[in-house]
């Protein structure tokens, strides 16, 4: 009988442990009613505003979330992201993957660890009650004629890392000394600018310049603005009620910039109607303001755009809500150019994708 009890007991303890465990949270499972705050899903709105995109299937059967791509200088592709089964509450760090054609990609390896390279990243921080430590949202970027990563520590702030050999493959080091995080918050990323000025951008849209050798920030964070404000307030994240004063930002994360004939591209991660959309604004100076947001791509909220080695663009995604393609897989869309200089998925002859309307 004692047997038996410590038996069961066991099992209760374990199922007690897999149920405790933090997960994704599911905004579609959520109380329904007739404003933002009582927290309506993806299928409680409408779709407005929102251009046609093509059907997208994952390039590989990996979880990974905040998909990045850039075009190497040997004529490949690197892929990164957003790697583990339970990225809340902690991964290994950085994977690289590489690609020579964008659709066939073989895993070069965990070319960054916390416990193997990590210094101050390797400190566990505390949320709601829950130990975690992750490194979330990585970029690859060429620059310079080197590989960088930057990247951001759950609750301890961003870095940039720089390959020391100046292979894709690293390994990698901190830009700073001493090593410490660049800023607090998340969702790091760089940006080279025509006349080799680099940028570090992070957040919902805060920019500064590298000095002159990437060690470090040149200046000041400076926040990014959209002229006009978007002051519709479900086009905004519902469990961060966004202050009127910062209704004017891209997106509440995951900002990035890209340059396209003379104007800067300013990209963000934001629940537009609960669907996690890239949206996208412009200017002619990279400090803005930077014109009306809209979407950019569908469902493809936290990514970055990239021209591949023949000059098309692509975007990004990974899949956050239940009307995406699909969900936490890397992929990526082709996107085009309007006349006004808009970016819109490319769709082509092919019948656009079609979300489902109802939960399953």
């Amino acid at each position: 009988m004692k047997r038996v009890f410590i038996m069961v007991f066991l099992k209760l303890v374990l199922v007690c442990a897999v149920c405790a465990a933090p997960v994704a949270p599911d905004i579609d499972a959520l109380p329904l009613g007739p404003k933002s705050g009582d927290r309506r899903g993806v299928f409680d709105f409408p779709h407005t505003g929102e251009p046609p995109m093509p059907v997208v299937k994952p390039l590989f059967d990996t979880r990974i979330r905040d998909t990045s791509v850039c075009a190497g200088p040997d004529g490949a592709y690197y892929l990164t992201g957003t790697t583990g089964e339970n990225i809340w509450e902690s991964n290994e760090g950085i994977h690289l993957w590489k690609s020579t054609d964008l659709k066939n990609w073989e895993l070069i390896g965990l070319v960054w660890s916390i416990e193997r390279d990590g210094t101050w990243q390797k400190q566990w921080t505390e949320k709601n009650g829950r130990r975690r430590r992750a490194v979330w949202a990585p970029e690859v970027h060429y620059i310079k004629g080197n590989f960088y990563l930057a990247y951001c520590v759950t609750g301890l702030g961003t870095g940039v890392l720089k390959s020391t050999t100046g292979k894709p493959e690293g390994p990698y080091r901190s830009i700073n000394t001493p090593d410490a995080p660049l800023t607090r918050g998340i969702d790091a990323s760089l940006f080279e600018d025509d006349d080799g000025s680099v940028y570090f951008i992070y957040g919902s849209g805060y920019l500064a310049r590298l000095n002159d050798d990437l060690t470090g920030l040149a200046e000041k964070p400076v926040r990014l603005r959209c002229d006009p404000a978007d002051n519709d307030i479900e086009r905004h994240h519902p469990n961060r009620p966004c202050l009127e004063s910062e209704r004017d930002h891209i997106g509440y994360e995951g900002a990035a910039i890209f340059k396209r004939d003379g104007r800067y591209y300013l990209s963000g991660a934001e629940r537009y109607y609960e669907r996690y959309h890239c949206m996208v604004a412009e200017s002619k100076n990279i400090r803005g303001p930077y014109g009306a947001r809209y979407v950019g791509a569908p469902y493809a909220g936290h990514n970055n755009f990239f021209r591949d080695h023949d000059g098309n663009w692509w975007a990004t995604i990974f899949g956050n809500d239940k009307q995406a393609p699909f969900r936490e897989r890397p992929g990526i869309l082709r996107v085009e150019f309007d006349a006004a200089g808009r970016v819109r998925p490319l769709v082509g002859d092919a019948a656009p994708y079609k979300p489902p309307s109802k939960r399953k």
